[in-house]
């Protein structure tokens, strides 16, 4: 279907907006997708006025190493759901998630620690050890190979730590414990993990003016754009703008970074990505990374740039300190002593990033509800316990309704049902289903989650 080449600026594009899916703001060497606006027909109401639903959306977050086992809980349903100290930053959003116990990943099982047990959390495939990589499609790429085509970014890959190389002493390679999508079984998907980087690709920022403001290259369809919408979309259209202008400052001085590291590693003569943060140009300050990326996932669905996406927050094995956190140990070692109080304050830390996507997405308004109503996250971690490298049940959390078709506020236990009910590619069976991907089996499963 043709885009319209100048919406905001041609009054005449009545028919042509109506059939649009999306609508776009450009400039030179910029394009900006806009989000959905209840007076224009291409993302808003059709022409007999019916609201039109918003599209389903599904990203992932992946933490590793475990969680603390002891502060993991939730008790009762609905607004009287009740959360534990490590899933309490979700406590303004609980009526819109699913605390999920006691599924497990089959293939995860009987191959050692750390890289076996996190190659294949999104896909459920059995791994190869060795030089040959062999896992299999995550569920997120299969979502984007079969509604990829709708959006112009299939999805979106981000990562806060950089991928590590070589092999784990189980023999499995470091590449299982550094990415979570695989596009293929023999292929992960490159992660982005600079900011600047991702913030270029959802916006089509490329060329000579890539340091100049997008948002003063699009001002004159801006404008003309502002004249067109009703006074409530004016407002969204606003904060909008606004949001997006200050994820662009926030990363132009990541940009100026990531070009001062290269610089640097080529001096070197080795890498960037080999060298340690900051000198490779990520954020020194993790809290900052991650809230970035969390606002980047945030534009690309409100825009319908893309409906797919993951964000592995660290790595398996990760190196990542947390001393604004007061805790000494890097990730992995805290990992080590999981019910340790200094632990609850990393898998709170973590389990607040599924919050601030969650509550960002719940505050732009699409068509009969949220975008986050219209989306589902996965929040999963690898491992139960650290410290025993415990993968026989996996941490899970999922937000988000998906347009009505997944119910909220519940806790669902299946820790005491056998193995067969609790396995987790059955829970990427049942959101696949609801977004409209139909499946006979994916990793080790045949059959949905039931209850779900």
């Amino acid at each position: 279907m043709k885009r319209p080449s100048n919406p905001a600026a041609d009054p005449n594009q009545g028919d042509r907006l109506s059939t649009s899916r999306r609508m776009f703001l450009r400039g030179a060497g910029v394009t900006m997708a806009l989000p959905w606006l209840e007076s224009l027909p291409a993302w808003g109401a059709d022409a007999s006025g019916e609201v039109a639903p918003g599209p389903k959306r599904f990203a992932a977050m992946f933490m590793g190493c475990g969680v603390n086992p002891d502060q993991w809980w939730a008790k009762q349903a609905g607004p009287e759901i009740e959360l534990g100290p490590s899933l309490e930053p979700l406590s303004g959003v609980k009526s819109k998630i699913n605390v999920i116990n006691g599924l497990f990943n089959q293939h995860a099982l009987g191959v050692g620690i750390h890289p076996g047990q996190t190659g294949n959390i999104l896909s459920g495939a059995a791994l190869k050890r060795g030089a040959e990589l062999k896992g299999g499609i995550s569920v997120d790429q299969m979502l984007a190979r079969h509604l990829g085509e709708d959006t112009i970014q299939p999805s979106i890959v981000l990562g806060c730590e950089q991928p590590i190389t070589g092999y784990h002493e189980t023999n499995f390679s470091m590449a299982y414990s550094s990415h979570i999508s695989w596009q293929s079984a023999t292929s992960p998907v490159p992660m982005e993990v600079y900011p600047s980087l991702a913030f270029d690709s959802l916006f089509d920022n490329r060329g000579s003016l890539r340091n100049r403001s997008i948002l003063d290259r699009v001002r004159e369809e801006a404008a003309a754009l502002n004249r067109r919408v009703s006074v409530a979309d004016r407002a969204k259209l606003d904060e909008y703008l606004t949001s997006v202008r200050d994820v662009e400052q926030r990363a132009a001085a990541m940009r100026a970074s990531k070009q001062l590291a290269d610089e640097r590693a080529q001096g070197r003569d080795r890498p960037a990505l080999a060298m340690p943060r900051p000198d490779n140009g990520l954020p020194e300050d993790i809290r900052e990374h991650m809230r970035l990326m969390c606002d980047l996932i945030a534009l690309g669905f409100q825009t319908d740039k893309t409906r797919i996406a993951s964000l592995l927050l660290c790595r398996d094995i990760s190196g990542l300190f947390y001393p604004f956190l007061d805790v000494s140990a890097a990730h992995h070692g805290a990992s080590h002593d999981d019910t340790s109080e200094s632990y609850g304050r990393v898998t709170q830390f973590y389990v607040s990033q599924l919050a601030y996507l969650a509550e960002r997405l719940d505050a732009m308004p699409e068509g009969d509800g949220t975008v986050l109503d219209h989306s589902c996250l996965l929040f999963i971690n690898s491992l139960w316990s650290g410290t025993q490298h415990d993968a026989r049940k996996v941490p899970v959390v999922l937000a988000g309704g998906l347009g009505g078709t997944l119910q909220t506020g519940r806790v669902l236990d299946y820790s005491d049902r056998p193995d067969d009910d609790r396995r987790l590619c059955s829970l990427y069976l049942g959101i696949m289903d609801r977004m409209g991907v139909e499946l006979d089996s994916f990793g080790d499963a045949d059959e949905r989650l039931a209850t779900l």
